[in-house]
Order: structure tokens, then sequence, then C-alpha cells
């Protein structure tokens, strides 16, 4: 009990902190926050953002840092409606059929993470650059693409009832209606835990967290584990964006996903990844996306002002991460049995 609660302690901490905000938004909203579609759309909200979350996790865990992600978001949504369409008004995208619009998307995203894992692996480059570089190119790229107008699929000329299902739909569980993102998110989860805790990728993954020079040292090839974070999370990237532009139905470039990146990095980090690397866990990660999202549900349900929502997530996460620092130690000594002499 003592070692699991001592390797597990930010994961515990975060989870408690979980059942505590779900506890007090329950008691005050009067149930509202258990209601069928309150929890189904919560659920669909986790399901999106739990699963670019565990991709900034990644790259997190690995000392790295992907400041792009809602944008690259956005310019991969754009994208993949004019190949649906067909009408792009600037540049020639072709009309595609849905499953290859679909690969285009996905191949883009990987050399996205191709390119980004060899800069910053390779030749040495700031994580935090190249990334910046590529939050302002791929969002004024959308916005050049789409003509500043929002972009959706209502004039494809192919049959999308089967996407839309597949990535907006939702499936009956008792009196839940299940989201298809969620659905995802929890496969994507499993599959991710499975590389990062069970596998030679995760643990070589969190020793060039820990220590790159010396990961290099030990014979691990760790321009390639940099490359596979990178291009890992951007697929994942992609997959959320393809979610969110049928969720949304349409796209504003300008506004569309903006500061999410910091969303999946406050997720990370609160959920028990360190900004300085070799830590981390993908349940960490989940329950950081659901407490930052629980936060804003709590929000509108005990009808605090909507634009306090920032500063009380950002005073959360401050107090969450201060209190994880600050009182393990004394939490951990709590459980600790000192030896009885004889």
């Amino acid at each position: 009990m003592n070692q699991f609660l001592k390797s597990h302690r930010k994961e515990v901490g975060m989870t408690i902190l979980l059942i505590i905000l779900c506890i007090w938004t329950a008691v005050g909203s009067g149930g509202r926050f258990l209601s069928p579609i309150n929890v189904s759309n919560l659920l669909r909200q986790v399901g999106l953002f739990g699963i670019f979350s565990m991709g900034m996790g990644l790259v997190i865990i690995s000392a790295g840092i992907d400041l792009s992600v809602g944008s690259l978001m956005s310019l991969l949504g754009v994208i993949f409606f004019y190949t649906l369409t067909g009408d792009s008004p600037v540049i020639w995208i072709p009309e595609l059929s849905w499953p290859l619009g679909l690969a285009l998307v996905l191949g883009v995203s990987l050399f996205v993470g191709f390119v980004y894992g060899l800069l910053i692996g390779k030749f040495k480059m700031q994580a935090f650059i190249i990334t910046l570089c590529g939050l302002l190119s791929y969002r004024g790229l959308s916005r050049y693409i789409a003509e500043d107008t929002s972009v959706g699929y209502i004039d494809a000329k192919q049959n999308l009832d089967f996407l839309y299902n597949a990535c907006a739909g939702t499936i009956s569980m008792g009196f839940v209606k299940v989201p298809m993102a969620f659905i995802y998110m929890l496969i994507i989860a499993a599959i991710m835990i499975v590389v990062l805790h069970k596998s030679v990728f995760g643990r070589y993954l969190y020793a060039v967290g820990r220590n790159e020079e010396a990961t290099k040292y030990s014979g691990i090839n760790t321009n390639k584990i940099i490359i596979a974070v990178y291009m890992i999370s951007c697929l994942l990237t992609a997959f959320s964006a393809i979610l969110f532009a049928f969720y949304t139905s349409s796209i504003t470039p300008s506004v569309h996903a903006n500061f999410y990146e910091l969303y999946a990095i406050a997720a990370a980090v609160l959920g028990g990844c360190s900004l300085r690397g070799g830590e981390g866990s993908i349940y960490g990660i989940i329950v950081g996306t659901v407490i930052l999202l629980v936060i804003q549900n709590m929000i509108n349900l005990l009808g605090y002002p909507s634009s306090l929502a920032d500063a009380i997530t950002g005073l959360v996460i401050f107090f969450g991460v201060l209190s994880d620092e600050v009182l393990s130690d004394k939490i951990m000594g709590f459980f600790k049995r000192k030896p009885t002499k004889a």
C-alpha cells in the first residue's frame, strides 16, 4: 500500500481532487451535473480533448513541447473539408473520397511530426521555437486557404452519413449516450498504456526524458525515439482534428482550436507530467483532462461568470500542482509506519 502510494502519489492526489470537484459540482448544481445530457456532453469533451492531450503528454515526457497543436488542428480540418468538397478557393486541393481524404490528413500529420522530430532530435533545435513557428505558420496558412471564412462539408457530393456517425455519433449505454470520441479515447489510452508502460519504446522514452545524453551514450538511438514521439503526437492531433471538425460541422480558421495546446499542456502537467521530462502516465493525463473539463462544466452549472473561467482554471491548476509538490511528502509520511523498537 505504502509503495503504491509512493510510486503513484501524483495520480492519487489528482484523483482525489477530481472526486472532490465532482461531488461539489453535483451538490451545487442540484443534480444537473449527473443528468444524462450533461454526462454525455462531458464524456464527449473528455474524448475530444483527451486524445490529443495524450500525444502532448508523450512529448512532455520526452522533455519536449509542442505549441502548434491548435493551429495544426485548424489547418488539417480545413484541408480535410476541402478534400470532401473540392472547392478550395485559393490553392488546388483535389476532391477525394473520404477514406482518401482521411489518409491524406493523417499522412500530412505524420510528415509534420517527422520534420519536428528530425529538427529537434537530430539537429538539436529548440522544440519551443520550432513548434512556435508551426503555431504561427499553420494558423496563417489555414486562414489563407479558406480566405478567412468558415469552411464546412455541406457542399460535399458524397454520402458522409457513416463518417459523421463514426466521428460525432453516440452509443446508448444504459441511461447515457456515450459519444464515439470517448470510446476512441479509451481505446487509444489502452494502447498508449501498453506502449508507454509495458514496452521497450516506453522505457527508452522515459530514459530520453530524464537524460538524453546518458541515454545516447548507453547505445540507444535517441533521435528515433524523439522522431517517433512527435509523429505519434501529430497523428493523434490529426485524429482529434477530424473528430472536432464533424463535432462543430464547420471550421473558422481564425478561432478554431485556439489555445488547445495550452489545455493539453495543462492537462498533462496537472496529471503528473514534469516539464523537465521523464515523468508522467497516461492515466494521469486523462485525469488531468477530466479535471479541466469538470471545472469548465462546474463554472457553467453553478452560474459563475464565464469571463472567470480561465482564471478559475488557472488557479485550480496552480494549487493542484502546488499541493502535489509541497504536501506530497507530508501525505506520504502519514501512511509511513515507523519501526517499533524490539
